[in-house]
């Protein structure tokens, strides 16, 4: 194995650089939480996130903050994500692809339009008593 040099390491700097600030997030437009408890991996989570990944890297964007959670409770429609648009209430899309998510991330989080042939539903589980 080659050693590395110190250009090497510069780049695997910046390109972890990049990957933590896509993932800690600051002031973003929208927010996507891929459901990755361990239903949500067995079922291909880890593939979503890091298709997510992705296309955040290969457009430059940094105002999308990508992050995840446990489990969401429906285990037979992992893998999930929930897609949070500024302005739009939170929507819940289930049984992803990676050709799913490519869709969902150029139409909805960019976009702003829903793909509902994939959403579960649309709205804040969170009630005020």
């Amino acid at each position: 194995m080659p050693k590395l040099t110190l250009d090497d390491l510069a780049k695997i700097r910046e390109k972890t650089k990049r990957t933590t600030e896509i993932r800690e997030g600051g002031d973003y437009r929208a927010k996507i939480t891929v459901h990755m408890g361990t239903c949500g991996i067995a079922a291909g989570a880890r593939k979503i996130m890091n298709a997510f990944m992705q296309i955040m890297e290969d457009k430059e964007i940094s105002d999308v903050l990508l992050t995840n959670s446990g489990c969401a409770g429906l285990c037979s429609k992992e893998p999930m994500a929930t897609i949070e648009v500024s302005g739009q209430a939170p929507v819940k899309y289930i049984d992803l692809t990676e050709e799913k998510t490519k869709q969902i991330f150029e139409k909805h989080v960019l976009g702003g339009d829903i793909v509902k042939d994939y959403a579960l539903g649309i709205g804040s589980e969170k009630t005020d008593y």
